[in-house]
């Protein structure tokens, strides 16, 4: 005898319901179960739960993942949203506020009134909000300072009361203020932009802005210039038709760390991918970086930037993020008073995955090859946009908070 198996009408009936239920179930969940984020200008608006937390007391002390034990000393507070300092020969520091502010720290002891002399500056906005416009932001020394004195600033420029554009102002310090003051470089458009003078004494520049795909345009792009302003003849498009000649590399985003690595004298730059996709580059003279063409993060609505995250056929980056840190600032350390760091690369983030109150300092290890090998975050607890890092003369590390109550950090080796 047979036994069959064929389901009964009931059963057949229970298996159609229990099909169309799973569909309908499945139809509803996509997307269904996700929060409907708010946009602004088509940028998610931040969480903000995070955000706004006042450093805590200092010191502070850490154990780190090389064994490198640490401790952070404010060195002040009293600071409104600092953006970058400079060393003095004789140790003080030069830090530039968003808000048109030039400022001396002597002995450890911020001087109570800017410097006098300094350019007059446009800025709006809290840092880390869309729109932000960014004031003062870098500040340099010449490479001969010890003979000329010369102090350089860049700076958000007023043109008139709805324009405004970013350049290089160059002024004279005299031990208590800028003299001589005036602007060796205006650029076509306003930005962030970042500077920093090459071995050979040229200043490199970076701008933000519109057209980083066209070589006659200065928007995304990183500039050479000489110590005046003026061009130089050896840059990679000078006499190019529908080239400018001031450009040296194109295709960058917003980039805000530019340091030279001491053993090549190469420029290194970081640049800010948009949901994703932050990097740090190596410039080589004439090449192309791929933004908007190509980058490994998504767009701020969700959609990847490229349909084929990646470079191919531009430069392609020596490290990138994903999700991004927010990159800004950038150092090498090459002391001894933090030996286990020795090499390492340090970069500033401002935020971690979109999520304000997230910054904090990175630290990479590259082999011989500069070829990475891994990457630790520091400072994380204390919820601080570090905006930028520095090697000081005492062979010391100096980090900026971008906050409204922002600081002078010091990160020394603990007792």
């Amino acid at each position: 005898m047979r036994i069959s198996h064929s389901p009964k009408p009931v059963q057949i009936v229970w298996f159609v319901a229990l099909a169309l239920l799973l569909v309908a179930t499945a139809g509803s969940r996509v997307g269904s179960g996700q929060q409907k984020v708010p946009f602004d200008n088509g940028i998610p608006v931040a969480p903000r739960g995070l955000a706004g937390r006042p450093l805590p007391k200092m010191p502070v002390v850490y154990d780190t993942g090389e064994g490198q034990r640490i401790r952070v000393v404010a060195v002040t507070r009293a600071l409104e949203y600092p953006w970058a300092l400079a060393f003095l020969p004789d140790g003080s520091m030069l830090v530039t506020e968003r808000a048109g502010r030039l400022r001396i720290i002597r002995n450890g002891v911020l001087d109570p009134n800017p410097i006098a002399g300094a350019p007059v500056s446009y800025w709006a906005l809290e840092s880390g909000l869309p729109g932000a416009v960014h004031g003062f932001m870098d500040v340099a020394l010449h490479p001969q300072f010890a003979e000329n004195h010369f102090v350089y600033l860049t700076y958000t420029k007023p043109l008139d009361e709805k324009r405004r554009t970013v350049a290089i102002a160059r002024g004279r310090w005299d031990g208590r203020a800028l003299t001589e003051v005036h602007d060796i470089f205006v650029a076509d458009a306003a930005g962030t932009s970042r500077i920093a003078f090459a071995r050979d004494g040229t200043l490199f520049m970076t701008t933000t802005g519109s057209g980083p795909q066209d070589p006659n345009t200065q928007g995304g792009k990183v500039l050479r210039l000489r110590d005046d302003g003026s061009v130089p003849s050896d840059n990679p498009f000078v006499g190019r038709t529908g080239y400018r000649p001031e450009v040296y590399t194109l295709g960058h985003r917003s980039s805000l760390g530019l340091a030279v690595h001491p053993g090549t004298g190469e420029m290194w730059l970081n640049e800010n991918g948009p949901n994703g996709g932050d990097e740090i580059n190596i410039l080589k003279p004439g090449r192309n970086y791929g933004w908007p063409v190509v980058s490994y993060g998504r767009t701020y609505q969700g959609p990847w930037q490229s349909e084929v995250p990646g470079h191919a056929g531009f430069e392609p980056p020596l490290v990138y993020w994903v999700p991004a840190i927010a990159v800004s600032g950038m150092a090498f350390y090459t002391g001894d008073k933090l030996p286990k760091w020795k090499g390492d690369v340090f970069v500033g983030s401002l935020r971690t995955g979109e999520i304000p109150g997230t910054g904090h300092l990175e630290r990479i290890l590259f082999n011989e090859k500069m070829e990475e090998l891994r990457r630790e975050s520091l400072l994380v607890d204390l919820r601080q946009r570090i905006r930028e890092v520095r090697q000081g003369p005492d062979e010391l590390l100096y980090v900026l908070t971008d906050e409204k109550e922002g600081a002078v950090l010091r990160i020394e080796p603990a007792p």
